[in-house]
């Protein structure tokens, strides 16, 4: 039985966008806690150098806060695109991440114009829908450079200072994405989020969640694939 709508528009708008508003909340609630600590642990850090502590605002601007925000922004933006495309052609027997083995699925079916509500550029067809159909991975893509781009410029701002105190050259930002610093702070994240896809792909097989569309139900076989 389908549950009704709320008497409320405010409830409903709630209810309709519960998930993507408390993680947005959740994201901005830990962004604020690695700012504040970030902040106190840099200017630390500044101090043993015999250099001035930065204010909070110009804290949120330098370097130091730039590159741990994007350094792990990159991972999560490489796992959840990887995620997407490795989904459209692998399978795992008895995964609910997985799609079934056999059988058609709904999201490799033809888009069809005629459907009602359909997207516009479903509707309008041609190299507008190629883009469209492919629009999810592409955005993983785009967002995953950009934030490698302000990882670097972050770490590499933070690397010329530790340069300047040492008396040695300082580098540009494609110099900084030459070093090895940089490929450990990307390889160390990086490989946490491989490890998360390995999880929820392998423990969906034998373990449930009643309730939560990343888990099979509770009563299917450890064979069974797909939600």
């Amino acid at each position: 039985m389908s549950k009704k709508p709320s008497a409320s528009p405010l409830r409903r708008f709630l209810y309709e966008n519960g998930l993507l508003l408390v993680g947005t909340g959740l994201m901005l609630i830990t962004l604020v806690g690695q700012g504040l600590t970030g902040w106190h642990e840099y200017n630390s850090e500044l101090e043993d150098m015999g250099l001035l502590p930065l204010t909070l605002g110009r804290y949120l601007t330098s370097g130091h806060f730039v590159e741990a925000t994007f350094e792990n922004w990159e991972s999560e933006f490489l796992q959840m695109g990887l995620y997407v495309l490795l989904t459209i052609w692998l399978r795992q027997k008895g995964s609910s991440e997985s799609k079934k083995l056999y059988e058609d699925e709904e999201v490799d079916r033809t888009p069809d114009p005629n459907k009602p509500h359909a997207p516009a550029p479903v509707k309008r067809g041609g190299w507008v829908l190629t883009l469209y159909q492919n629009s999810l991975s592409l955005a993983f893509l785009v967002l995953f450079l950009g934030a490698a781009w302000l990882h670097a410029a972050g770490g590499r701002a933070v690397y010329n200072i530790e340069q300047q105190q040492a008396g040695k050259p300082q580098i540009s930002t494609v110099a900084y994405m030459e070093t090895a610093r940089f490929w450990f702070e990307s390889f160390q994240n990086w490989q946490s989020e491989m490890l998360s896809i390995v999880s929820i792909v392998g423990l969906s097989i034998f373990l449930r969640q009643k309730g939560s569309p990343e888990s099979k139900p509770v009563d299917a076989s450890h064979a069974e694939t797909g939600e």
